[in-house]
């Protein structure tokens, strides 16, 4: 809000320039209405990612309000909107109850909107579907949600269709709008507060067949725990697992349950289960957002409570080392699993200490037992650092500490079975210094969400290399590029392309796939998608809106299998990966077979909707493709990764690529012809 009236003020006239052409209305990248890492924080409401979100959901299950009012603006040459919203893309667990009372609301508005002559519209173009927004949490909390959509000024005053529109006017409508929710509140109030308490005692009796869900990742506790920290923030009771369960996939002290005998079963439904049920094709948001496979964690309904809930968990568990590890004059190994172990080995990197990354998997005595390690372990040596042994010891172990991490000191670098960690397939990895591309044409969400998935969980700068300045900046400073969803005209592809021949690596996401594509830069096929109509097909007008917008991809779930032998799949302990789609880019395989690590297979689809001729052309398309170019790689991900800060799943992936892309054989990464 403060940049955008910054930007509002300081290009104010004394005489008001109401031209649309006028800077003022045209204000810079990234625009005003994302916080400081330029996420929308209206759609956080369920992630809580971000403390503006977490301090709003303290303060909202403080009060538990009877209504929320959700004020926001449209665009210039709308009017004004009100709920109800469309009915047919109403959250199916939302009751029937909420919109009765949502539509006797609107009578109030109406009526006051009325009395002023302001035109209005409601039951078109926005919805209540996704429980992510202002407007649609309060509804699955037994309070009533109220949207209101402002047509805007963008300034002080500006030409529209509907005449001139002026900064006072905009305010006028949100005010009178404002005080008619308080009059509907007043007369219906008695309506209210028996509707609160009938939803919480309807959502307790939980008379379905399931009765609650476990979840838990033995191998990431980091990620389990912040799954339980976003669950306690919604006032969701989560239990200890009361014994192990389903043969040790979830094991006691490592997996959680959560009942649905509780007031917030109706909320935990939203957040664990796929909604089964699409009455309308079109859509204002996303349409599936599966908590535990967005964070991807193993999770399964139960039907049976025997053994299962342990005691509440009242807090965040701490996930850390139970013993201190002993000081070692040879090595240690890290492993990989863990969802900081990236920000662990920067912080090694970046005080100088060298380290390697496993090939391949091996076994070798730790303290006397024979233990297992995967692809992906990282290996410290202590020899031919320019640190002492201590400082190193010192240094690995405040690290296991903080993050939580397992931390294994070797008093032997021969192995039981597998490769030694003087092998070649131990490969030595490189400090990233990275430079995301960003200003006018990228993506600001999808940028965003790089920024802060590397500054405030992994603690990596990073530097925001805009468009404009690209093609004078010296990109030797950088071994690794990262371009999100978004158009990169003004930058040089000559350039670019020669900095990747020379070693660097290249990360791609979403729409940037296709940019690197076109320009030369990387070697992606992309499949075509069916066209929903025949051009013989003779169809009413009025039907185009319905058609063209089924096509679009509002963001969906996938399964992805993966390659877990791939420098990319480091780290991951399950053959398929959940991926989140809202974009029409689809790549085919790579006619390299060892090039395409994660992809989709024939039935992928795993919660959400999108047209039938846009499912065909994800199915046994790729996800991730490698592509080597002279002596640096290219990362084809046409999917998003780091989808809203939420998407913890792809987080391994995303961070792979960068500390691991450099590793990657050529060989398996030249597109064969």
């Amino acid at each position: 809000l403060q940049r955008f009236s910054t930007w509002a003020n300081q290009h104010k006239s004394k005489n008001l320039v109401a031209d649309p052409a006028s800077r003022e209305f045209n204000e810079v990248w990234p625009g005003g209405r994302y916080n400081h890492y330029w996420f929308d924080i209206n759609r956080d409401w369920l992630p809580a990612v971000h403390p503006e979100s977490q301090h709003r959901l303290e303060w909202f299950h403080r009060w538990k309000p009877n209504i929320l009012t959700d004020h926001h603006e449209q665009g210039s040459n709308a009017t004004f909107f009100f709920q109800p919203g469309v009915p047919s893309r109403v959250n199916p667990l939302t009751p029937e109850k909420n919109q009765q009372l949502t539509e006797k609301l609107a009578a109030f508005h109406a009526h006051s909107l009325d009395s002023i002559g302001s035109l209005y519209f409601t039951k078109e173009n926005y919805d209540d579907f996704y429980y992510g927004k202002g407007s649609t949490y309060p509804d699955i909390n037994g309070c009533i949600g109220i949207l209101f959509e402002q047509a805007s000024s963008r300034g002080h005053a500006r030409e529209t269709s509907n005449g001139l529109l002026t900064f006072p006017f905009t305010i006028r409508n949100q005010f009178v709008t404002a005080l008619s929710t308080l009059e509907g509140a007043r007369v219906l109030r008695k309506e209210f507060l028996a509707w609160q308490r009938e939803f919480y005692k309807n959502a307790e009796s939980n008379s379905g067949s399931v009765n609650g869900y476990v979840f838990g990742d033995k191998y990431d506790e980091a990620r389990t725990n912040l799954f339980i920290k976003m669950l306690l923030r919604h006032q969701i009771q989560v239990n200890e697992l009361g014994d192990d369960w389903k043969n040790g996939e979830f094991e006691k002290g490592k997996s959680y349950a959560v009942s649905l005998k509780q007031p917030q079963s109706t909320l935990i439904k939203a957040i664990f289960e796929n909604v089964p049920v699409y009455k309308d094709s079109l859509f204002y948001d996303i349409t599936a957002w599966n908590m535990p496979l967005a964070f991807g964690l193993p999770y399964f309904a139960i039907t049976n409570e025997k053994n299962i809930f342990g005691k509440t968990v009242t807090d965040v568990p701490v996930a850390g080392l139970s013993t201190t590890p002993s000081l070692s004059s040879y090595g240690y190994l890290l492993e990989w699993d863990d969802y900081y172990a990236p920000a662990a080995l920067y912080a090694l990197q970046d005080m100088g200490i060298r380290a390697k990354v496993a090939g391949k998997p091996f076994e070798m005595p730790i303290a006397g037992k024979n233990m297992a390690f995967d692809y992906g372990t990282i290996l410290v040596p202590v020899t031919m650092q320019s640190i002492s042994a201590e400082v190193i010891y010192q240094k690995i172990t405040a690290l296991a500490k903080e993050y939580g991490l397992k931390v294994y000191p070797l008093a032997t670098g021969y192995t039981t079975e597998g490769i030694n960690p003087g092998s070649s397939n131990f490969n030595a990895l490189e400090k990233p210094s990275i430079a995301l591309i960003t200003g006018s044409g990228a993506n600001p969400l999808d940028a965003g969400e790089v920024w802060h998935l590397l500054d405030q969980r992994m603690n990596i700068p990073c530097v925001q290399l805009e468009q404009s300045t690209f093609n004078r900046t010296d990109l030797n400073r950088y071994n690794t590029i990262i371009m999100v969803g978004g158009n990169y005209g003004e930058i040089s592809k000559d350039k670019l392309k020669a900095w990747v021949q020379a070693g660097g690596t290249l990360i791609v996401t979403e729409e940037a796939v296709s940019w690197a594509s076109q320009n030369g830069i990387s070697n992606i096929r992309f499949k075509r998608v069916r066209p929903a109509t025949d051009s013989a097909d003779r169809l009413a007008y009025v039907q185009r809106e319905e058609i063209e917008g089924a096509q679009q991809m509002r963001g969906a779930i996938f399964r992805a299998d993966v390659d877990l032998s791939h420098p990319l799949a480091y780290g991951y302990n399950q053959p398929t990966v959940s991926m989140f789609k809202a974009n029409k880019v689809f790549m085919q395989k790579s006619k390299n077979p060892f090039a395409t690590p994660f992809y989709f297979g024939s039935n992928p689809l795993q919660s959400g909707w999108l047209s039938k001729e846009n499912l065909e052309a994800v199915k046994n398309s790729a996800s991730v493709i490698v592509n080597a170019v002279g002596g640096g790689r290219v990362i084809s991900m046409a999917d998003n990764p780091n989808f809203r800060a939420f998407w913890l799943g792809g987080t391994k992936l995303f961070m792979n690529a960068i500390f691991f892309g450099s590793t990657i054989s050529a060989a398996s990464s030249r597109e064969e012809e």
